[in-house]
């Protein structure tokens, strides 16, 4: 779908976008499909989108995967979709808020593959709750605003790290990225976007049932960034249980949590998982 396509079918329906829903659609050809050539479509593939909006992403994905599940929360542009696309034996459409719907109905995305161009209000959390599902996506190609994509891939001791960059990549490595102008959307944003691709961790850094404490622990840790991260955890720990878990993770006990790694915190989280919480 090109841009002058864009405009004539949104001219037609009377449709004008909502800044609040992050209605900003892609439509430069050559960036869907590299977004499409990231995430490795084979023909057996099961895709889940996030934010179709008039489809231009659904339309390669549902010509190359197995099976495409699209989730729209603008009701004005599912009959579009379905007008469009409905003769798509692969595609199932859903009507619905997105993070209300990955919320209220758990399942297993393991095999899936997320490919989105996530709509900007909401996508850290989208990405936040696919992550920490009980069997999340193999893979994840989504395209955000670029300061989030900087965030995601951010490295300690950088300004960019924090809690959103532990969540993430407790679970899942950033292997590329590629930033897509402002002018390739409709209407332009006022930011730079990026596509970036996240795969699952061959590894886990955790055992399942520890990564709700780890949650605790970075959230705990990260909640006040100019103040030292012993006396944050004091609140929920002992002393003792953080001197051996800080020894364990040879973690110098005057750190501020920006400067710990993903791996120093996983080590703490197992040596505090031995005691009790306060």
């Amino acid at each position: 779908m090109t841009l002058t396509e864009m405009r004539q079918v949104l001219r037609q329906h009377d449709l004008r976008l909502t800044k609040s829903l992050g209605q900003n659609f892609l439509h430069d050809g050559n960036q869907l499909r590299k977004i499409v050539a990231a995430a490795e479509l084979k023909p057996g593939d099961f895709i889940l989108e996030i934010g179709p909006g008039l489809g231009p992403l659904t339309e390669l994905l549902v010509d190359g995967a197995a099976r495409v599940l699209a989730i729209e929360k603008d009701a004005r542009l599912v009959p579009l979709l379905r007008e469009r696309l409905g003769k798509a034996s692969s595609l199932e459409l859903v009507e619905a808020d997105a993070l209300e719907w990955l919320r209220a109905a758990p399942r297993s995305w393991a095999g899936w593959k997320l490919v989105a161009n996530l709509p900007y209000s909401v996508g850290s959390p989208i990405l936040v709750e696919l992550a920490q599902a009980k069997q999340p996506p193999d893979m994840l190609v989504v395209t955000l605003q670029w300061e989030v994509v900087r965030r995601i891939k951010a490295a300690p001791a950088t300004e960019d790290y924090g809690l959103l960059t532990l969540l993430i990549q407790l679970r899942y490595e950033a292997t590329d990225w590629f930033r897509i102008p402002a002018s390739c959307f409709f209407p332009p944003p006022d930011i730079d976007s990026a596509c970036v691709t996240l795969r699952r961790r061959t590894r886990p850094l955790l055992e399942a049932s520890l990564e709700s404490r780890f949650e605790k622990v970075v959230r705990r840790a990260i909640s006040q960034r100019r103040k030292q991260m012993f006396k944050l955890l004091r609140d929920d720990w002992t002393v003792e249980a953080l001197q051996e878990g800080f020894r364990a993770a040879d973690i110098p006990p005057d750190i501020r949590a920006e400067s710990v790694s993903l791996e120093q915190f996983a080590i703490l989280t197992q040596s505090l998982a031995k005691s009790i919480v306060s």
